[in-house]
C-alpha cells in the first residue's frame, strides 16, 4: 500500500480542479438604464450603483409620468442574492440595519422558499411553479413567486411572475388586480 501513496498524491495534483460554480450576473437584471413599464403606468428604472453607509447599492426608482415616488436601494451580492437595504420615499430614507432578502442566489426552482423579516414585517416567498404568459411585452415562460407578507398582524398575498434575465413581467396584487409588463 505504501508505494501507491506517492502515485495517488501525484494523480491528485495533476487532475483538473472541478470548475467553481459561477453566478450569472444577469439572472436578476440590474444594469443602469434598464427600465420596465407596466399597465398601471408605473415605470421602474435602474440607476447607477453607489456606496451608502459602506454598502454598494443599486437604486431602482418607481415612477409615474416621469416623477419618482420611491426608490428601492438593492444590494446585489457576490453570491448572486439580492437584498433590500433601504427605501427612499417622500424625501426620507428608511435604511434597514438588517436587510431584507428579496431573492436568493439563482437559479430559482419550483418548490424553493425563503423568508425575510425585519422593519415590522415578515415575508415568505415560495416559487409555486411556472406559467406561460402572452403579454403586450411578449410571450414568456415565467416562474410564479407567491409572497405572503405579514405586518401589523394581518397577512396579504401577492404573486409575481419572474423571467430570469428580464425581471418581473406580471404582478397580481392582494386584491386580485393584474398588472402586466408593457415594455
Amino acid at each position: 500500500m505504501r508505494p501507491l501513496l506517492p502515485l495517488l498524491l501525484t494523480a491528485l495534483t495533476v487532475l483538473p480542479a472541478a470548475p467553481a460554480a459561477s453566478v450569472d450576473p444577469n439572472y436578476y437584471p440590474h444594469r443602469p438604464g434598464t427600465r420596465w413599464t407596466y399597465a398601471n403606468g408605473e415605470t421602474q428604472v435602474v440607476g447607477a450603483s453607489l456606496a451608502y453607509r459602506g454598502v454598494t447599492v443599486t437604486p431602482v426608482s418607481h415612477q409615474f409620468a416621469g416623477t419618482t415616488y420611491s426608490q428601492d436601494l438593492l444590494e446585489y451580492r457576490a453570491d448572486g442574492s439580492v437584498w433590500l437595504r433601504g427605501v427612499n420615499s417622500g424625501g426620507r430614507l428608511n435604511w434597514y440595519a438588517a436587510p431584507l432578502l428579496v431573492y436568493p442566489a439563482g437559479p430559482l426552482k419550483p418548490g424553493q422558499s425563503w423568508t425575510a423579516q425585519g422593519a415590522g414585517l415578515r415575508m415568505t416567498v415560495t416559487v409555486t411553479g411556472t406559467a406561460p404568459l402572452k403579454l403586450p411585452a411578449g410571450n414568456f415562460n415565467a416562474l410564479i413567486l407567491r409572497s405572503d407578507t405579514t405586518t401589523g398582524g394581518s397577512t396579504s398575498v401577492q404573486l409575481r411572475y419572474f423571467v430570469p434575465a428580464l425581471g418581473v413581467v406580471r404582478y397580481q396584487t392582494a386584491d386580485g388586480s393584474v398588472i402586466d409588463l408593457h415594455r
